[in-house]
C-alpha cells in the first residue's frame, strides 16, 4: 500500500498565525510526547512512523508550501509538487500519474489518500492499514473510512450506508453522501447510521488510471504537469467518489477531530499561553498565542482567543471564531512570516513611496549547514547586515566569509548565496520597483553546485 498525504489550504481559518504559505498544519502549537512544540503535520508524520507507514508515504502539496514541508519533516520525505492549486482531484491525479509513470508502482497497488492534518490517536492508522484488505475482500472500487459521530454536527459531510457488505458485516456498502446538513438533518442521518466523512479513501492504482483515461486526461506524469492548469478545479469527492457506485466504508469509532478553527484548536492546546504576555487569573477559558516580540496582556476576558503574529492581530470569542474565514476572505496580503528549507524569515517593515519604489526589511535566520539558492534579482537590490553567526557567501562566483557586524551589498542582477557555518541571523533590506518572491532567478539550489566554488 502507498499512502498519500494531501497538504493544501489557503491559511484563512487560523489567521493571523496561518497564511498562504503557512497553513494550519504547520503551526507549532501542539505538545509532543517529549514536551516540545510540534505542528499538526509533524504530529501526523510521527504517528505514521510509529505505525510503520512512513516508508510508503508521499506528500502532495503546492509549490508555496514545499519549503515549509521540507523544513518541518526533513529532506527525505517524498514530495509531489502541484504546479498550481487546483483542488484535490487534480492533486490526486498528478500523484497517481507520478506513481504510474515515474515511480514504477504496480497497477494493483492500493493507494490510500488522507489529509495531512487529522487530530487522531494511534488506532486511526491501524484502521488505515485495513483499507487494503477491505478492497480485497469486497472487490469495491473505492473504500472509505467513516467516523462514527459523537454529536449531530453541522460542520462535516456524511457518508450514508445502505447495508452491511456480504463479505464482512463490519464493512458497509455506501448508499450516498450528504454535505454539511443542518442539525435536524444531521440527527436524522445519525439515525440511519451515517458516518462523518473524514477525507480518507483507498483505491487500486489502475482504477484511477482508468478514470483518467475515460476523462481523456494524460496518464504520464510529464504530460500531466503540462496540462495541469487545464484540469477541473474540483474536489476528488465530487469528481470521482460521489459518481462511483461500488463504494464501501469502514466505520471508525475511535478518537478523531478536525482542528480547523480556533475554538477546536485551543481545546487541544496543553497550555493557555504561548509567547510573551500576561493572562490575568480572572480570565476564564481564554488563550493567548503571541509570535511578536512585544507583550500582549489579556485582562478579565472569558472564552476568548487572542492571536498575534507579523500578519496581524485577532481578538475573537471562541464561539464566533469560525467566522474568520468569511471576514478575511476579501483581504489579500503577502505572508509576513515563512519557514523555508534553510531556515525562516519575518517581515519587519514595508514601505511603498509615492514615487513607486518600495523598501522591505526582513529578519532572516539561516540554520547551520543550510544555504539559500544561488540566485539573482532583476527588480531589486539588497543589503545584508549580519547580526549573529558566521557564514560563507558567494557574490558573482567569488567566495567570502562574513561574521556579525559585516555588511554585504547586492546590486540588481548580482548572483549571490549564503551558507551558514553556525546558526546565523541577518537583516535584509530590499529596495526596488517591485518586491515580490517571484523576482528570484535561481541558478542552482545546492551549495556544491555553485560555479567557481573554491575557497582559499
Amino acid at each position: 500500500m502507498k499512502l498519500v498525504l494531501l497538504s493544501g489550504g489557503s491559511g484563512k481559518r487560523l489567521w493571523p498565525l496561518s497564511n498562504d504559505s503557512r497553513s494550519k498544519q504547520f503551526l507549532k502549537i501542539l505538545e509532543s510526547p517529549n514536551h516540545e512544540m510540534e505542528s499538526m503535520v509533524q504530529r501526523v508524520w510521527r504517528q505514521l512512523n510509529n505505525a510503520g507507514l512512513t516508508d510508503s508515504a508521499y506528500v502532495a502539496t503546492n509549490r508555496s508550501q514545499m519549503d515549509m514541508m521540507t523544513s518541518q519533516l526533513g529532506n527525505e520525505v517524498p514530495i509531489i509538487i502541484e504546479p498550481e492549486r487546483r483542488d484535490t482531484f487534480a492533486a490526486i491525479a498528478l500523484t497517481a500519474t507520478y506513481m504510474y509513470s515515474m515511480g514504477n508502482v504496480p497497477l494493483n497497488t492500493v493507494i490510500t489518500v488522507m489529509p495531512v492534518d487529522p487530530y487522531v490517536d494511534e488506532a486511526f492508522f491501524e484502521a488505515i492499514k485495513q483499507l487494503e484488505q477491505v478492497l480485497q475482500q469486497t472487490d469495491a472500487n473505492l473504500a472509505l473510512i467513516g467516523v462514527v459521530p459523537s454529536v449531530p454536527s453541522e460542520k462535516y459531510g456524511y457518508i450514508v450506508p445502505s447495508e452491511p457488505h456480504a463479505a464482512d458485516p463490519n464493512i458497509l456498502q455506501v448508499s450516498h453522501f450528504r454535505e454539511k446538513p443542518d442539525r435536524a438533518q444531521a440527527e436524522a442521518l445519525i439515525q440511519r447510521h451515517a458516518l462523518w466523512n473524514c477525507g480518507v479513501f483507498g483505491f487500486r492504482l489502475d482504477y484511477l488510471i482508468n478514470v483518467l483515461i475515460e476523462k481523456g486526461l494524460p496518464i504520464q506524469y510529464e504530460e500531466m504537469l503540462k496540462q495541469y492548469k487545464d484540469l477541473p478545479k474540483i474536489s476528488f469527492d465530487y469528481e470521482v467518489v460521489e459518481k462511483e457506485d461500488n463504494v464501501v466504508v469502514l466505520p471508525y469509532s475511535g478518537f478523531w477531530k478536525d482542528l480547523g478553527t480556533w475554538n477546536t484548536l485551543t481545546e487541544e492546546m496543553s497550555c493557555s499561553q504561548i509567547g510573551t504576555g500576561i493572562i490575568t487569573e480572572d480570565s476564564v477559558n481564554t488563550h493567548l498565542i503571541n509570535e511578536l516580540d512585544i507583550p500582549v496582556t489579556v485582562i478579565g476576558m472569558h472564552d476568548v482567543v487572542v492571536a498575534a503574529s507579523p500578519d496581524g492581530i485577532l481578538v475573537t470569542s471562541k464561539v464566533e471564531s469560525p467566522r474568520i474565514k468569511e471576514v478575511m476572505n476579501h483581504i489579500e496580503q503577502r505572508p509576513m512570516y515563512e519557514e523555508r528549507r534553510w531556515g525562516r524569515y519575518r517581515v519587519v517593515d514595508y514601505i511603498k513611496y509615492k514615487e513607486g519604489n518600495e523598501v522591505l526589511t526582513k529578519r532572516i535566520m539561516v540554520c547551520a549547514g543550510k544555504n539559500i539558492s544561488y540566485q539573482l534579482h532583476y527588480k531589486r537590490s539588497e543589503v545584508w547586515t549580519i547580526i549573529s553567526g558566521i557564514a560563507d557567501i558567494v557574490i558573482n562566483d567569488k567566495p567570502f566569509q562574513v561574521k556579525a557586524g559585516d555588511v554585504v551589498r547586492i546590486p540588481e542582477g548580482t548572483k549571490h548565496s549564503i551558507l551558514a557555518i553556525t546558526d546565523m541571523e541577518l537583516i535584509e533590506v530590499q529596495t526596488g520597483s517591485e518586491l515580490v518572491e517571484e523576482d528570484i532567478v535561481r541558478i542552482c539550489m545546492e551549495w556544491k553546485d555553485i560555479p567557481l566554488h573554491q575557497f582559499i
